[in-house]
């Protein structure tokens, strides 16, 4: 009986420790991040990479929602110090345009809440997502708290996980 409560503590233990510091299995719930990541599949989100990497432009991550109680995967467009503006669904970083070829938009002859954000700086901690999907997906630029107070950026304590889609 004592070998089988070791064995038991040690599987928990042991599935304890790779959750907290090597990563989790994630499924994609949604088509917010359409065509990079399909609707349905498993990707493996390394809670380590954090550890020695910073935040940066570019970085899919996985993270707590700030408007409801689930998780969800982005796409890091600005971090920290960024001066970031959207207009007519093009995405400014320091003034200047950035490419997005992984970039969808499924209805690109409308103006959309979120397709036009005047200039604001990241703050310090924080980082401003998006989907790929832009037009299907809930992000950064229209999260709103629960008096309607836009919600912009989300702390990188938030940050979950990191996702290599290549």
């Amino acid at each position: 009986m004592k070998r089988l409560l070791f064995l038991i503590a040690l599987g928990v233990g042991g599935a304890y420790l790779i959750r907290t510091y090597l990563g989790v299995p994630v499924r994609v719930a949604t088509g917010s991040m359409e065509p990079t990541l399909e609707v349905n599949e498993i990707y493996w989100a390394s809670n380590w990479h954090y550890v020695n990497n910073p935040v940066k432009r570019g970085d899919i991550i996985t993270f707590r929602s700030p408007v409801d109680d689930k998780d969800l995967i982005k796409r890091v467009i600005a971090v920290a110090g960024d001066s970031i503006e959207i207009r007519n669904k093009k995405v400014f970083i320091n003034w200047k345009e950035i490419e997005e070829p992984y970039v969808q938009h499924t209805r690109k002859n409308e103006i959309l809440v979120g397709d036009n954000i005047s200039e604001m700086t990241v703050p310090d901690g924080c980082v401003f997502v998006m989907g790929d999907n832009r037009d299907g997906s809930e992000d950064s630029r229209d999260w709103k708290d629960s008096n309607g107070k836009h919600i912009y950026f989300i702390n990188v304590d938030l940050i979950k996980g990191w996702i290599n889609a290549d």
